[in-house]
Formats: C-alpha cells, sequence, structure tokens
C-alpha cells in the first residue's frame, strides 16, 4: 500500500503534488474511504483540466464502485457545477478533483456529502484518511458508472438569480485563466445579449498564460489592460476550478472580493428585504455598513466556508461572502459560486445605470493595504505582542487578533499552513492608511 501522507489532508480539501504526495493509487483508495465513511450509494464525480485529473476522476472513481457506489462522471465541470449537481440531483456525495488555483504539478479534491455539504479537515476528511491507513479487504464491486453532461441544467440554474430581461448589453472581458469557466460560461453567456471578449478559454492544465489565481496582482494583468484597450465595462477573472470571481472595474480597477460582496448583497435584499448576510471578518466596513444601509442583518464570522456554510443554514441567511472571492447563495445549497455572483453583479449594474466605478464610489469610503504576509517565529507571542501595543483600541479574537481604532483598524491571522502571519488593514483614507500600516508591520515582525 503506498506511503498515505497526513500533509495533503488540508483544512478544507486534499491535496498534493501529482507522483508525490498524491497519486492514482492514493485517489483509489480515498474513494474506497470516502464510501465506507458516508455509506453513500450514489456519487456524482466531475474534474477540473488539470494534466492529472482524467487519472485521478478514474480512479476515484474505480475506489467509490469497488464499495458498491453508483457514480455519475459528469467530467469536465467546475466546482460550483459539481454542488449543484450534487443537490438537483440528490447524490449521497460528491468529489470534484482540482487544486484550485494552485501551480500545474498539484492536483486533490473536493468533498461534499447530501445537500453539497462540505467535507472539511476536522469534519470527514480525517477519518477518511484514517480508513485508509488501516487498509482494506477484496473490493466487493458492484458499483456502476454513467455519464452525464449538466451544462444546460446548471446553465438554467444560475441564470434563475437574476432576471435575463434586465440584463443590459454590457462590455465584458472574463480572463477563465485556461481553467474551469472557459467551460462553463460560454453556455449561460449565449442567453444574454453581453458581448464577451474571451481572454485565455482554452483548457489548458499546464497554465501557460499565468496561473489561475486571481486574487495575486500579477495574474489579473493581462485582464486590466484588456478592460482599458478595449474600453470594456467591466472585467471578470475566475480561478482554476472557476468557483472564485473577482472583478475589475472599467477603468481596471479591481474590486476586492469583500467590495463585490457588499454589491451582491445590496442587489439580493431589493429582492429580500430584511434579510440575514453572513461575511468574514477580513471583509471591508463597507459590508456591514452597506447591508445595514440597504436594511438587511449583517452576521460577522471566522473565514472559511466549513464555518461560513453551517451558519447560514442555522441563521437562514439568504447570501455570504469572502474576501476571497467566494460566495455562497442560499439558493444554491448554501454552496459557492463566483458566476451566480457575477450575474448578480450585471444585474444590480443593469438596473442601476451605472458603471462600475461609481456604483463602487457610492458605497466604498474605504482604503486597504490588501493581505500581507510575514513569516514570524513564534506566532503566539507576536499576537499577544499587538494585543498588548494596543490595548487601548477595541479588540476581539474571533480569528486571530482584530483591532479596530473606528477610524482604522485590523486583523492579523495565522496561516493554516504555514508559519506566517497575515494582515489586513484598512483605513478612512489613504494618509491613515500610509502612517497605520508601517507601524502595525513593525509590531508585528518584531522591530
Amino acid at each position: 500500500m503506498p506511503e498515505i501522507q497526513d500533509d495533503i489532508f488540508k483544512a478544507y480539501d486534499v491535496r498534493g503534488i501529482y507522483g508525490e504526495s498524491l497519486d492514482g493509487e492514493i485517489a483509489y483508495l480515498f474513494g474506497r474511504g470516502l464510501a465506507q465513511y458516508l455509506g453513500c450509494k450514489n456519487a456524482a464525480v466531475g474534474h477540473d483540466m488539470r494534466v492529472s485529473s482524467d487519472d485521478i476522476s478514474a480512479q476515484i472513481i474505480r475506489g467509490l464502485t469497488d464499495e458498491g457506489c453508483d457514480v455519475t462522471d459528469i467530467g469536465l465541470v467546475s466546482t460550483d457545477g459539481l454542488y449543484f449537481a450534487v443537490g438537483q440531483f440528490g447524490h449521497d456525495c460528491g468529489v470534484m478533483i482540482t487544486a484550485s488555483h494552485n501551480p500545474p504539478e498539484y492536483n486533490g479534491f473536493k468533498v461534499c456529502k447530501a445537500d453539497a455539504v462540505p467535507l472539511s479537515g476536522d469534519e470527514g476528511l480525517r477519518d477518511v484518511r484514517d480508513i485508509m491507513k488501516k487498509g482494506f479487504g477484496e473490493p466487493k464491486g458492484g458499483g456502476k458508472v454513467v455519464k452525464r453532461n449538466i451544462a444546460e441544467d446548471y446553465s438554467r440554474h444560475v441564470l434563475s438569480f437574476i432576471d435575463v430581461s434586465k440584463i443590459k448589453p454590457f462590455k465584458i472581458a472574463i480572463d477563465a485563466g485556461n481553467g474551469m469557466a472557459g467551460k462553463t460560461l460560454p453556455p449561460v453567456f449565449e442567453k444574454l445579449p453581453c458581448d464577451v471578449i474571451p481572454m485565455y478559454y482554452e483548457l489548458d492544465g499546464s497554465f501557460p498564460n499565468h496561473l489561475a489565481s486571481p486574487i495575486e496582482p500579477e495574474n489579473i494583468a493581462d485582464l486590466r489592460k484588456k478592460v482599458t484597450d478595449i474600453s470594456a465595462d467591466l472585467g471578470a477573472a475566475f480561478d482554476g476550478d472557476a468557483d472564485r470571481m473577482f472583478l475589475v472595474d472599467e477603468n481596471g480597477t479591481p474590486l476586492g472580493g469583500d467590495i463585490v460582496t457588499a454589491m451582491v448583497s445590496k442587489s439580493l435584499l431589493k429582492k429580500e428585504p430584511g434579510a440575514t448576510i453572513l461575511y468574514n471578518l477580513i471583509c471591508s466596513k463597507t459590508v456591514p455598513e452597506t447591508i445595514k444601509r440597504n436594511g438587511g442583518t449583517s452576521i460577522r464570522t471566522r473565514v472559511g466556508h466549513a464555518l461560513i456554510k453551517p451558519l447560514m443554514k442555522e441563521k437562514n441567511a439568504v447570501f455570504g461572502g469572502e474576501h476571497s472571492g467566494h460566495f455562497y447563495f442560499r439558493n444554491n445549497w448554501f454552496a459557492d459560486s463566483g458566476l451566480i455572483a457575477l450575474l448578480v453583479c450585471l444585474e444590480l449594474l443593469s438596473e442601476e445605470g451605472k458603471k462600475l466605478s461609481e456604483l463602487v464610489s457610492e458605497i466604498d469610503p474605504y482604503v486597504r493595504s490588501g493581505e500581507i504576509n510575514s513569516k514570524v517565529d513564534d506566532i503566539s507571542e507576536r499576537l499577544n505582542a499587538i494585543k498588548t501595543k494596543y490595548s487601548d483600541a477595541e479588540i476581539d479574537t474571533l480569528d486571530g487578533v482584530t483591532v479596530d481604532y473606528g477610524d482604522w483598524w485590523f486583523n492579523l491571522r495565522p496561516s493554516n499552513t504555514e508559519p506566517l502571519l497575515r494582515l489586513n488593514l484598512e483605513a478612512k483614507n489613504k494618509e491613515l492608511l500610509d502612517e497605520m500600516l508601517p507601524r502595525v508591520l513593525k509590531t508585528v515582525r518584531g522591530g
């Protein structure tokens, strides 16, 4: 039996370098372990365009069917398409073979059970690992495989979130990053009047143009230039498995996931006045202020979908958003979809009749540092130093340390996987940001 390395079982998925910590044999064992852990009778399996995804998909399917689980193979699909298939067609579980935004040598799987409820490291994935380590007897077999194309069903679903007749003929540059958005977006936008200028729609797991990680500034440089070169109304960029989405306004200025969260909140509150909306604690104050101004109830949460989705269910929240470009919708089985978020933003822009930059300027008075990572020797000691240094501020420890002085605030939280502290600072103007950021960083880094 191959060595099963603990470090591929992450907080929210399984991920490793193909041919080293993750390969077809590991995938096969994972399929068997998952079937045993969940006792699932039918599963949906989809995969992205990575070079190794066909092999991993085939082996996971073999593992599931060897445990007697029937499999619907939905083939090349986005992660939110996999979640849709599990929820819509009543599967016991789903597996998406992807390493999301990671470099091409990586692969892995995101896993959910019935109703697209995610498995995480603490809730299921490590249990599957333990089953794998115990080993298996002879496979009982009997599981059947059928193929299904969900493209049209999925298109109808995401378009159901908007009034298609309202959408104006926007000119939109969309960077798929050679990822799954290149396959999943065309069937949707052919039903809209928009003029889409496709960028890097060719499925290519070697990512020949740039990594499909649009949260990194260098990976949206081409999109920003394209938007201004062709005088587009806006631009959008998706990550490799197309579940995350980021916007660029008509001036080529990128918007954070939190600002998209505020816009989606504004739109949804028109349709469901007084609704509850969740946002993670790194998001700009623009988010709760926009929700309140539009009559909604906001709930601040820790970072991560495994925490946000259950809380959304508990509160019956219509929507949840994260700074990282994950957007969760109640009517999407509480699962995330960057494509739905994009469509809702297009509907809002159509209704408001304003440029994207104008719409943002009306709701967002703040400036932000973006996420800044610092490698430190002792995370606990640095967090305590921050709490001591800024003891006169309003402080909470919901996720790391948040320090709030009213006209400026920051959150400092440890990485899940590395000896890093992640800083996000926001202020009411650039002068205050430029003054406070170096001071905070000096304390964070032990200066």
